[in-house]
């Protein structure tokens, strides 16, 4: 027999909201965390992946180019910069300011001067310095183990073309070449 009254539902819905009724709060709260949890971990790996996908494609762009660029201007090659180097000044009080270096590559030029290469020990700083053949320099190696005073010029055939001796430049106030004294217990054989 079938019952019009509507009781065979209304016991389906007593049922059911008793079985709701029937989990304790705390599991249900905990399952609802959860899922909370889980939603929004979902959504974090979501909009992590759009971001990271917009950062690739910017990237590629940014390297690609938005179309061709026109080419850089021809620009006409311009001489070497000039040499990093500064003459040593003498401190307060002092004649002369040395640095040490190699030199070598001696060249005689027009008149009583030469040209010569230094490379600075401590730096590598090359440098070319034009001095008169008449340049006082202390030399011990250089003259076979003979302590000796000799002039530049008398040196041109035994500063050869590549560092090996070490000298003492000395510079005045002015930065002129003074002298060269050997710096033997530096000295590269």
């Amino acid at each position: 027999m079938v019952d019009e009254t509507g009781l065979g539902d209304h016991l389906a819905d007593l049922a059911a909201s008793g079985q709701r009724f029937a989990v304790p709060p705390a599991a249900e709260r905990i399952r609802a965390r959860g899922d909370q949890r889980r939603r929004r971990k979902q959504a974090v790996l979501t909009s992590g992946g759009v971001v990271l996908t917009t950062a690739l494609a910017v990237g590629v762009l940014s390297l690609v180019g938005l179309g061709p660029q026109p080419a850089p201007a021809a620009v006409r090659p311009t001489a070497p910069s000039t040499s990093r180097f500064v003459p040593p000044t003498p401190a307060p009080g002092e004649e002369y300011a040395s640095e040490f270096g190699y030199v070598y590559d001696v060249v005689l030029l027009e008149g009583d001067t030469v040209q010569v290469t230094v490379e600075q020990l401590r730096t590598g700083v090359v440098h070319k310095v034009t001095v008169p053949t008449q340049t006082p320099v202390e030399v011990k190696h250089v003259t076979d183990g003979k302590p000796a005073d000799m002039r530049l010029g008398e040196l041109l055939g035994r500063l050869g073309t590549g560092p090996r001796w070490v000298f003492a430049v000395d510079y005045d106030g002015e930065g002129r070449v003074q002298s060269l004294r050997e710096a033997f217990w530096l000295t590269v054989k």
